[in-house]
């Protein structure tokens, strides 16, 4: 317990009998801290008392956990109390002066605060771990301690002023040998000789091992225990604190770059426009270091350097990087490097060729940046090594001439030494084998490989002139992030995004290029009746398109397809599917089905050997992924979702042909709630294949109908009016509560995140959060006070759909405005703290349904398997035509998966005298070991025709270093995009009510894109 008391002159804080005091005459804060000087009386250190026995499993761990936060806190306050004693104090100290002191304070801006909050952190850790054993509860000392905004401040200075600071001391090491000699002396005398650097990038790594820690805590920590909630909330405090001190890190990170990029802009134009974008904090999108490389005509290296290639919102800069200094002071801190800008172009201008994309480019003059020309119809020559793309296509050719070879040496009468039909075969399969290798190749060199088309100053004739620069990238992360993001830059320069969304507690500010864009607009049951409307009810079918190659993967929308279901009339219902493979949803399919339909659910295919042992054995003749459609005749649907042949599989139906108003699933069971107040629950067959219409059960829900369901791990909420039932696991025991206190509203919308759920409501325009273990109503939060575009003479707004996706809880209205507010994503509480914001792309009328859609790009994508030391390895190579390389990315990277997998090498180079220097088994005509292409071994064995050569270049195969770092790595890349469906479409005016559009009965659907998450 802490208490605050006053004395002449003091302020003091006692706990526990021990006082701390601060003088209030020192007390000159910006921030509103509360400078407290920690009592030099050390205090008890957090130390656990000797394990008790019979402690549970997860105890155990528990107290392990927390040793290692004990430990960890006083490692982090230890290097903080080391900055100052060892640091600043000896330099305010030093005389004769080695640094004035108005240099020195800005070096250690906020230390001392810092320090100070976590030395009360520790005397409160170490309370609390004295009485472990007796509470175990954690959670609510990190609430306590680090919610406070204080702590938000202090942190926030630090971070803000970190980028500075390193400059001043970087500045400081050049002007002054004392100082530089000084962090030398220090460096050295220490026992683990950590830099001042590492010493001071420690607060910025804080929040994030906390995180980690808490994450580890709350997964041991069983439900109903008394430390669940608190850490939950904790991990919940935590992140958004996390959050917002790395967006201020960005900002900062962000404008010291701007800053060093203007200096070396000479031209006026250029140099406003820079300074222009320094003072729009989301102007800057990207920024990375790249290998800029320039190939001759054969495919030779000319030359490679390092730039640094900014990507403005609408401008797209590449600089030189000069990095000055002395070595000895880049060991000490980071030294920023100086910047000549090389060519700048408009945004809109830049396009990133890929796969055979040349021919599709206009027929401007092309050269490549530091190479020669060659005029637009000259195509033929490819750059790039070792042109892989022409070598591909010859040994194409070689393959049909072999195979007419082989016929011909079948028609001979005689029989001769190393020419015969096995040889032949040989030789067809050897071609074979190079040409799935130097597709492998290609592919590979598109992973890591970014060629730009760049516009240039026209020639004398006044035409057009472009130039190509091929950049090499870290890895294919790298890669798929820059294709991603000049995708996503351009589409934030289209008028609907400029702006797209609002904030009014931001002062008008408009938000950055990252956040959801809206990419087209698409019209659906596009009819004159005004008989037909939308019911509320979207879903996405994901599907792995093995089609889709590497970059429009990064662009286009998640792969699958959108189920879009009408009421139509009376009496009929209908089904719209499109395709989501391409930039603009593609309509591929209509279903008619005999009722409307009021709901759809997505039930995947069991492919986990968990889910696959709890429905039993499936037969080889699986159905695969379905979607189930509820109708209002009672009925419920069952389609197959394998392409767009999708058949009815099978039809359930309650007996009393009651409206299904919604669909959820779990591994073995499919939940409908009906419209009477009753949920009927359905068992998978026993070959697991389909739902048993005899497994059927029915749970009394209430009186009134159920409107919605949510599936958690064990358990079912159903919502009935003003309550939401419980329905625990296969024992279908129920748990009724009260969500709200009108008895006349009805719960309408239901979404979860980590340890809460979202509710919306029939009525009003607020929602509310509950905990789904402890059923506690944790916030409520008013839509209204959120919207500034709302016109006060319209009636309250109500919310009509809710969604859930990276972080952003979307909320549609019935006046068809959007609008989103921020959640954290981990597994905490999903509370709202941060500031809404208003789409200023709305429906004419209510928001009928928010989707989310959402794949994950196939790991092959994302291997960097092909990576030599030099600049002229294979990842640098050629591309190809598009539909070729899709196809073999996958043939290879099924047939290649076994020998990478054990960290081998690649092959980085071709040509060959002897089949002696093929990959893999050797070339037989013995079946199936003659056409195995697994890169397993280099021997060799009989009958591998060795005598005939493929080339008189006498090169042979090179095998790369095994990348070691790579190996075992999961990397995911997801594409995320959100659909809303309604009626029309309008454009919303900045900061007013007032809206622009043309009422229509036509629903559409508007498409917002997300940037691509790792």
């Amino acid at each position: 317990r802490q208490t605050l008391w006053r004395t002449e002159g003091f302020d003091v804080w006692e706990r526990n009998g021990q006082k701390i005091s601060h003088d209030r005459e020192d007390v000159e804060d910006d921030a509103g801290y509360l400078d407290v000087a920690v009592s030099e009386v050390k205090q008890p250190p957090a130390q656990l008392s000797p394990m008790p026995e019979g402690l549970s499993s997860q105890q155990v761990v528990r107290r392990h956990i927390l040793g290692s936060i004990i430990q960890s806190e006083r490692s982090y306050l230890e290097s903080l109390r080391r900055i100052l004693q060892e640091y600043q104090r000896p330099l305010l100290e030093a005389d004769p002066r080695i640094l004035s002191p108005r240099k020195i304070r800005p070096i250690f801006h906020r230390l001392r605060e810092i320090t100070q909050c976590h030395s009360m952190f520790q005397i409160a850790l170490a309370s609390r771990v004295a009485e472990w054993d007796s509470s175990e509860k954690i959670g609510d000392l990190f609430v306590a301690s680090f919610s406070k905004s204080m702590v938000l401040d202090v942190y926030s200075d630090y971070v803000n002023n970190f980028t500075n600071a390193m400059a001043l001391i970087k500045k400081a090491c050049m002007s002054k040998p004392a100082f530089l000699e000084f962090l030398k002396k220090k460096q050295a005398s220490s026992i683990d000789r950590i830099t001042l650097y590492g010493l001071m990038v420690k607060p910025i790594q804080r929040f994030p091992q906390f995180i980690l820690l808490l994450q580890d805590m709350l997964k041991n920590t069983p439900k109903g225990h008394v430390d669940r909630l608190p850490v939950q909330l904790a991990l919940t405090e935590l992140e958004m604190l996390a959050e917002k001190l790395n967006e201020q890190k960005r900002v900062a990170d962000q404008i010291a770059e701007t800053q060093q990029l203007a200096r070396s802009v000479s031209d006026r134009f250029h140099l406003n426009k820079l300074q222009q974008l320094n003072s729009d904090q989301g102007s800057l999108v990207l920024c990375e270091t790249l290998i800029e490389t320039v190939y001759g005509e054969r495919g030779q290296v000319l030359k490679s350097k390092e730039r640094k290639v900014f990507l403005f919102n609408d401008i797209l800069i590449c600089a030189n990087i000069n990095i000055k200094g002395p070595p000895d002071i880049s060991s000490l801190v980071p030294v920023g490097p100086k910047y000549t800008m090389k060519w700048s172009a408009p945004l809109l201008q830049v396009q990133v060729v890929e796969v055979g994309q040349e021919t599709s480019q206009a027929k401007d003059t092309l050269f490549q940046h530091g190479g020669a020309k060659h005029p637009g119809s000259a195509w033929k020559v490819i750059l790039g090594p070792p042109r892989l793309y022409q070598e591909l296509q010859e040994l194409q050719h070689d393959l049909s001439v072999v195979e007419e070879i082989s016929l011909l040496v079948g028609t001979l009468q005689g029989t001769y030494q190393n020419l015969n039909t096995t040889v032949a075969q040989d030789w067809c399969l050897a071609l074979q084998r190079l040409i799935r290798i130097k597709e492998d190749q290609i592919q590979s060199a598109n992973k890591c490989r970014l060629r730009l088309q760049v516009p240039g100053r026209p020639d004398k004739s006044g035409r057009p002139v472009s130039f190509m620069v091929v950049f090499n990238t870290p890895s294919p992360l790298s890669k798929i992030s820059w294709v991603n993001r000049l995708h996503l830059a351009k589409v934030a320069q289209r008028e609907e995004n400029t702006p797209g969304w609002f904030c009014a507690e931001d002062e008008g500010k408009t938000m950055a290029p990252f956040w959801p864009l809206l990419t087209c607009r698409v019209l659906v049951f596009a009819t004159k009746s005004s008989d037909r409307k939308v019911s509320s009810t979207a879903l996405h079918n994901p599907v792995q398109c093995a089609l889709l190659g590497f970059s429009a993967a990064s662009t286009s929308l998640p792969q699958g397809y959108l189920w879009v279901a009408s009421g139509g009339d009376a009496t009929q219902g209908q089904v719209e599917i499109f395709s989501l493979n391409r930039p603009t949803p593609r309509p591929v399919k209509s279903l008619q089905v005999g009722a409307p339909v009021r709901c759809l659910e997505y039930v995947p295919e069991p492919s986990t050997p968990e889910e696959m042992e709890a429905v039993a054995l499936r037969s080889p003749t699986g159905v695969g992924n379905t979607i189930c459609l509820g109708l209002d005749d009672g009925s419920i649907l069952v389609y197959g979702s394998v392409d767009t042949a999708a058949q009815c599989l099978l039809t359930l139906c309650n007996p009393q042909r009651c409206p299904v108003l919604c669909l959820k699933h779990s591994i073995n069971f499919l939940f409908a709630g009906l419209r009477d107040g009753t949920m009927m629950v359905y068992g998978r067959s026993n070959g697991g294949k389909l739902w048993e219409p005899d497994t059927c059960r029915t749970v009394s829900v209430g009186p009134e109908p159920v409107r919605t369901l949510l599936v958690l791990e064990d358990s079912v909420w159903a919502s009935c009016a003003n309550s939401v039932t419980v329905i625990k696991g296969s024992s279908l025991s129920t748990q009724r509560f009260e969500v709200h206190p009108e008895p006349m509203v009805s719960v309408a919308h239901m979404v979860r995140a980590g340890g809460g759920v979202w509710m919306a409501f029939s009525e009003g325009s607020s929602i509310r959060l509950f905990h789904t273990e402890t059923l506690e109503h944790l916030q409520e939060i008013n839509i209204s006070t959120r919207v500034s575009l709302h016109n006060p003479g319209q009636k309250s707004m109500r919310v009509t759909s809710l969604l859930l996706c990276q972080g952003l809880l979307w909320v549609g209205t019935a006046q068809g405005v959007i609008i989103t507010l921020p959640v954290p994503k981990l597994e905490g509480i999903p509370k709202i703290t941060g500031k809404g914001m208003t789409s200023l792309n709305a429906h004419c009328g209510p928001v009928d349904f928010l989707v989310a859609t959402s794949s994950t790009l196939s790991a092959e994508l994302l291997k960097r398997d092909s990576v030599g030391d030099g600049p002229d390895s294979a990842c640098g190579g050629e591309d190809r035509s598009d539909s070729s390389s899709q196809e073999s990315l996958q043939q290879s990277g099924c047939s290649q998966g076994e020998g990478r997998g054990k960290g081998r090498g690649v092959l980085l180079q071709y040509r060959l005298r002897s089949t002696s220097g093929l990959p893999g088994p050797a070339l037989t005509a013995r079946g199936d070991e003659a056409s195995d292409s697994s890169l397993e071994s280099l021997e060799q064995r009989l009958e591998d025709g060795s005598i005939y050569e493929l080339s008189d270049d006498p090169e042979m195969w090179v095998r790369g270093r095994p990348c070691e770092r790579d190996r075992g790595r999961r990397d995911r890349v997801t594409s995320a995009a959100v659909i809303s469906g309604g009626r029309g479409f309008q454009r919303l005016r900045e900061g007013t009510a007032e809206r622009t559009g043309v009422e229509s009965s036509e629903t559409t659907l508007m498409v917002w894109q997300l940037p691509l998450t790792v």
